[in-house]
C-alpha cells in the first residue's frame, strides 16, 4: 500500500505571456488618445465660452422641449404597445391570412425609415383633407403634434409586436404542457404562468425601444413640433452659438442615463428569484 512522504512544495504562478504590440493595438491607442483630447478639448470651450444669459434665456425653452419630447415618447410608447398585443398574437396565429397581414405591417415599419413614415403621414394626409374632414378626422391629423405621435406609436407597435412574440415564444413548451397536466386553464396558464416570463424575456429590449424612441423623437422638430431639438433649432437660430446643441445632447445623455438605470433596477427586482 503507499503512500504520500513528500509534499510538492507550491510552485509559482506561470509568467505572464507579453502581448506583442500589433497594428490594432497601436491603432486602438492612437484613436482612444484622439478621442479623448477632443472630449477634453470640448469641454474645456464649453465650459470656456459659458454663457449664463443665453442659458437663462433659453433655458425655459429647453424645458418646455424636454416635456414635448417626454410626453410625446410617452403617448406613443403607450399607444404602441396597446396596438403590439394583438398584432404580436396575429403574428403567432396560425390563420395565414391573419398571420400574413401582422407580417406585412411588421415588415413595413421595420423595413422603411421613421422620418419617411413620419412625412408620409403629415405631409401625404394632407392630399386628403376633404375626406378626413367627411368623416371628421382632419380636426386630429392637422396637428403636427397628432401626427407624430400616430407615426411613433404605429412604429415602435412593429417593434414591440416582435419583441412580444420573440419572448412568448422563448417560454420553453414544458410550461404549457405541465399546465394542462394539472388541468390548468389555457387562458389563466397563459396569464400567470406563460406571460410573466416571456415579459422578464421582454424587459430588457423594450428598454432599449425606448431609449431609442427617446432619441428618434428628435426628428418631430422637422414637421415643426417644438420639443426639445425643436427649442434647440430656435436658440441655435437667434444665437448661431453651437453651444445651443450641446446642451440639448446632454439633456438627452441625462434623459437616456436615467431611463438605464431605473431599467437596470427594474430588472435586478423582477429577475432577483433567478440569481444565486
Amino acid at each position: 500500500m503507499s503512500h504520500i512522504e513528500v509534499f510538492i512544495p507550491p510552485q509559482p504562478a506561470p509568467p505572464a505571456v507579453a502581448k506583442p504590440i500589433t497594428g490594432a493595438r497601436i491603432a486602438g491607442i492612437f484613436f482612444m488618445i484622439l478621442w479623448l483630447l477632443l472630449l477634453g478639448g470640448m469641454a474645456f470651450m464649453m465650459i470656456h465660452n459659458w454663457d449664463w444669459e443665453k442659458f437663462a434665456k433659453y433655458g425655459p425653452r429647453y424645458i418646455s422641449g424636454l416635456q414635448v419630447t417626454l410626453g410625446l415618447v410617452a403617448v406613443s410608447i403607450i399607444g404602441g404597445a396597446i396596438i403590439s398585443f394583438p398584432l404580436a398574437f396575429a403574428r403567432m396565429s396560425k390563420n395565414r391570412i391573419l398571420s400574413g397581414i401582422a407580417y406585412v405591417y411588421v415588415y413595413l415599419f421595420r423595413g422603411t425609415p421613421l422620418l419617411a413614415q413620419l412625412f408620409l403621414i403629415y405631409y401625404g394626409l394632407g392630399s386628403f383633407r376633404p375626406q378626413l374632414e367627411a368623416v371628421g378626422l382632419w380636426s386630429f391629423f392637422k396637428d403636427a403634434w397628432n401626427c407624430a405621435v400616430f407615426a411613433f406609436a404605429l412604429n415602435t407597435a412593429a417593434y414591440q409586436a416582435e419583441i412580444l412574440r420573440g419572448a412568448i415564444e422563448s417560454v420553453p413548451r414544458g410550461q404549457r404542457e405541465a399546465a394542462i397536466s394539472l388541468g390548468i386553464n389555457t387562458r389563466i396558464s397563459f396569464w400567470k404562468i406563460i406571460m410573466p416570463q416571456a415579459l422578464i424575456v421582454a424587459l430588457r429590449p423594450y428598454g432599449n425601444e425606448i431609449i431609442l424612441m427617446v432619441k428618434a423623437s428628435a426628428i418631430v422638430a422637422i414637421v415643426t413640433v417644438f420639443d426639445l431639438m425643436g427649442e434647440t433649432k430656435y436658440a441655435f437660430s437667434r444665437t448661431l452659438d453651437y453651444q445651443t446643441y450641446l446642451w440639448a445632447a446632454i439633456f438627452y445623455l441625462v434623459i437616456v442615463e436615467i431611463l438605464r438605470n431605473l431599467w437596470n433596477g427594474l430588472e435586478a427586482r423582477l429577475t432577483r428569484h433567478l440569481k444565486r
